[in-house]
């Protein structure tokens, strides 16, 4: 802690007057009048009335006599102001001295070598008691962790809690700056009072930071005040979440400080009355209590806020990158080498790389797609109307229009769109650096200031105008698309992370690379029509150590392609509709370009409307079996019917029960520290004619915020969703923790009784065989979400098999060898058995007995045609009234189906299932 202020030490006047009257026995010692430094100022208690007294109280009782006289002091409430400290000779406040700085009636904590007095650092884990001895002894060690200049948090399911309790003579505040990056760790900050009540509630859960440190402050009350800090993290997942980081801990509000603290080593303060010590600039050092910086010697240098100088080590390889000039007039480029910023190392040492020389020219690339040169030797875009391969720009054509977007494949300048900077990885402070260096052929990182600093490149997209518009209830949603090819080169475990965001918003990591990739391709589609950003960032290694060591670690972007673009520039023409006016205008809804007359034509039955995979220009495709096209032919859909042709007759299914929502979870898993979660499963079947009724929520954080503030993003709709749950009883709180959504099936391809389509598999193997001579109903469907591992997306498929002795939803289940629904992550797979994916009964299937009237009432016997696999009859017993009954039949041949008994009585009808003798009726 670089600074604490110190509280008034209350000494009850009494007690003081007894330590001063009542003396050691001092037999033949005459004692001395106290000298002005052998005693100091202390105040006594505050009384009713907000008065106190000023007290002289020895350092040693009884070494001498004769100390000043109580006097009045100040007010209870009286204090400085940041800078100044209260002389207690004089009772009056005075600044601090040069080297020296207050925050007046305040305390702050930013050195965190270890963590200051007065913390308590505990971890907890939230799994209830449950008789496993060994499960609260996991979490023992994963606490929050001091790391010099900030604390960082645990990043596994314990429960990681950094207390402070402090007592406020008048209101004040809280604040501190803190990085959460990772929404899969929960992050608390709330203050309790003296009855362990919580204090602005509304302030409990934190927000996740979007670039930097972000600041955070808290009214506090007057009295006590205990502030907790808690972390916990739920990615159940093999990927580690990125902790949470706080520093700057400042508290208002306590006692008057009685002195100004020193600076520490590395920070400054020049002038008298500072609040703060100022870091030292590079290449410089100071140590405790400086009221200036030293440079340091030629030999050494040394990083801001250094306490000492470090010897520069001999320059090396690692100590330079290599970049282009921008185009001359002469349609030529430089090639430039540079030392990397901040330069630490030494050219003059034995055995030192020298810079190589810069200046070879070679010819310029060409300008990248939509662009062209003008007069000068600068790439400009070309007009609307126009396309360019990069040489020259041509009007589009009669009938066609510029396919619109943004393609960068040569890398002689940065686009204007996109900018780079450097993150430092050890204060997470931006730095004034690029961070990605133009070479040419592709664009790449350049060498950090540490081997673990995060090179971040963004490009920003200020919208879309994809050619036709997106539908609600499209098949996809797709706006656009960018897709990129890259390349990892790493002797260490590098990451390239490709983040997205929103208007401006936190950026959402959709995907990352671990360790060298070959050079490969990557898309991400666009689902909403917004200002985009998207961002590279990578990182050498998680470790820091003096020095460059990695330098040739890299990451590359060869080529960078988006569509639809608004705004953007076009590299080809597509073919579009007339008006006219002479300019083109997209086909209706449910209309396809003709790409031989270029007039608009509608989609047939049976057909949906889906993006051209060249050009992005929607043309009709097949729906897939047991599917049907809504009317504005943007998607396929099951509406919860199928038909099934068996040798001689054709069975009809009714799935229209199990569209709505239904919740499955799989058997409870255990992470290493003993957390229970759930793999949480929420099916809508077949939806309501292609909308989606399933879905899962992360209420990790936005669900604990006030109304109106969360983030609507965080719910995944689609057919088949998953998300990680955490039940309440293991939380302590008042509902389950729900987290890491993903949607696992945005699209129906089809449904079908085989064990294949489009790709997809669902093996029979996987679950106990069902009846011989009725197949399970197979639903396939496919996500939209690509990921590294999935190219073609998450897929399910969902058996359907009857039983009617299983009313209702019936039960799920998931493969017995793959207890998280998935063998190999990418394709999901459950077993329905349910009485709603029985075929339905028809009259051909029985015949009706009636019988004579007997009291009122007539009994109607129904027997099967034929001789059922497993005779039973079904008795219905009518009176007054009438009512409905569903039942399952074994019919003729083993087939299994389901009738609606209609009462035609009066009173409620009862359904009786007896043995029918083996020979039939």
């Amino acid at each position: 802690m670089a600074g604490t202020g110190t509280g008034a030490r209350w000494v009850p006047l009494l007690a003081l007057c007894l330590a001063t009257a009542v003396l050691p026995d001092r037999t033949g010692e005459r004692l001395h009048v106290c000298k002005e430094s052998e005693y100091h100022y202390e105040y006594t208690a505050c009384d009713s009335t907000g008065s106190r007294w000023r007290v002289a109280v020895p350092h040693t009782p009884g070494l001498c006599t004769g100390l000043p006289d109580p006097v009045k002091g100040t007010e209870c409430s009286f204090s400085c102001k940041a800078g100044e400290f209260l002389d207690m000779k004089a009772q009056a406040c005075k600044p601090c001295a040069e080297g020296t700085y207050s925050l007046g009636t305040g305390i702050r904590f930013d050195e965190w070598d270890e963590v200051p007095h007065g913390f308590a650092n505990v971890a907890t884990n939230l799994e209830v008691d449950d008789g496993f001895g060994d499960a609260v002894e996991n979490c023992t060690a994963s606490t929050w962790v001091p790391l010099g200049d900030y604390v960082a948090s645990n990043t596994d399911e314990c429960t990681a809690t950094l207390m402070y309790a402090v007592n406020l003579k008048q209101s004040g505040t809280v604040s501190f700056e803190y990085i959460y990056p990772d929404s899969s760790i929960v992050f608390e900050f709330f203050v309790q009072n003296d009855q362990c009540q919580p204090t602005v509630e509304e302030s409990r859960w934190m927000r996740t930071t979007e670039k930097g440190w972000e600041f955070h402050s808290v009214e506090l009350s007057r009295g006590n005040n205990v502030l907790y800090w808690r972390t916990t993290a739920f990615s159940v997942w093999s990927k580690v979440p990125k902790p949470v980081l706080v520093r700057n801990i400042g508290i208002t509000g306590v006692a008057y400080t009685s002195e100004c603290f020193p600076c520490k080593p590395g920070t400054y303060a020049p002038a008298a009355g500072s609040s703060t010590c100022q870091l030292c600039p590079a290449d410089t050092f100071s140590s405790k209590g400086a009221t200036a910086c030293q440079p340091c010697e030629p030999t050494t240098y040394a990083e801001p806020g250094s306490a000492s100088c470090k010897p520069r080590p001999p320059c090396t390889d690692k100590d330079y990158f290599y970049t282009h000039t921008a185009c001359d007039a002469g349609g030529e480029t430089q090639l430039m080498f540079k030392w990397a910023e901040p330069k630490i190392c030494s050219e003059e040492l034995p055995q030192a790389a020298k810079l190589p020389p810069s200046g070879v020219k070679t010819k310029c690339p060409p300008c990248n797609p939509g662009f062209a040169k003008s007069n000068g030797s600068t790439c400009q875009p070309c007009p609307y109307g126009s396309y360019s391969n990069g040489s020259g720009c041509l009007s589009c054509p009669v009938g066609t229009e510029p396919a619109l977007g943004l393609e960068y494949k040569w890398w002689n300048v940065l686009p204007p769109n996109m900018e780079t900077t450097v993150l430092s990885g050890i204060n997470f402070e931006y730095k004034g650096m690029a961070g990605w260096e133009v070479a040419g052929d592709y664009i790449y990182t350049a060498a950090g200031a540490s081997d673990n600093d995060f090179m971040i490149l963004t490009l920003v997209v200020p919208g879309f105008s994809p050619p036709s518009p997106v539908l609600e209830d499209a098949e996809s949603k797709e706006v656009a698309r960018i897709t990129f090819v890259f390349e990892t080169v790493c002797s260490v475990s590098c990451e390239l992370y490709f983040m997205v965001g929103i208007n401006s918003r936190t950026n959402t990591p959709v995907e990352t690379w671990t360790g060298p990739k070959g050079k490969q391709s990557y898309t991400y589609v666009v689902e909403k029509n917004a200002t985009m950003s998207f961002t590279w960032a990578f990182q050498r290694t998680p470790y820091h150590e003096a020095g460059r060591r990695y330098t040739s670690d890299v990451a590359k972007l060869y080529s960078v392609n988006v569509t639809n673009v608004l705004g953007g520039v076009a590299s080809f023409c597509r073919r579009c509709a007339p008006e006219p006016a002479g300019s083109c205008a997209p086909c209706p809804p449910g209309n396809a370009m003709d790409r031989g007359s270029g007039t608009c034509r509608p989609c047939p039955p049976g057909t949906y409307l889906r993006g051209h995979p060249s050009d992005g220009t929607p043309a009709c495709h097949p729906c897939g079996p047991g599917t049907r096209s809504n009317q504005l032919r943007s998607l396929c859909y099951n509406n919860c019917s199928f038909s099934l042709a068996l040798p001689g007759r054709i069975l009809h299914y009714d799935f229209s029960a199990l569209a709505t929502g239904t919740a499955f979870a799989s058997g409870p898993s255990f992470t290493a520290k003993g957390l229970k979660y759930f793999h949480h499963f929420n099916i809508s079947l077949c939806g309501n004619q292609g909308r989606k009724m399933a879905s899962c929520t992360d209420n990790v954080t936005d669900a604990r915020l006030p109304a109106g503030e969360g983030d609507p993003a965080r719910v995944v709709t689609s057919y088949v969703c998953q998300s990680i749950l955490v039940p309440p009883d293991v939380m302590g709180y008042k509902t389950a923790v729900s987290s890491q959504p993903v949607s696992l099936a945005d699209r129906v391809v089809g449904v079908t009784t085989g064990s294949t389509l489009d790709g997809i598999a669902s093996p029979p193997e996987h679950f106990p065989p069902g009846h011989p001579d009725l197949p399970d109903i197979v639903f396939f469907y496919r996500s939209n979400d690509v990921t590294q591992p999935c190219s073609g997306g998450r897929a399910t498929a969902i058996r359907l098999r009857c039983d009617p002795l299983r009313p209702g939803t019936g039960s799920l289940a998931v493969p017995s060898k793959c207890p998280e629904g998935t063998c190999d992550g990418c394709t999901f797979h459950f077993l329905w058995v349910t009485g709603e994916g029985c075929p339905r009964c028809s009259a051909g299937h029985y015949r009706p007995i009636v019988g004579a009237c007997l009291g009122g009432i007539q009994r109607t016997t129904y027997v099967w045609r034929g001789a059922p696999a497993v005779p039973r009859r079904a008795e219905l017993a009518s009176a007054e009234g009438e009512g409905l009954q569903e039942r399952g039949f074994l019919a003729e041949g083993g087939d299994l189906c389901r009738h609606l008994c209609r009462c035609l009585a009066r009173r409620p009808c009862r359904l009786l299932l007896e043995e029918e003798p083996k020979a039939g009726v």
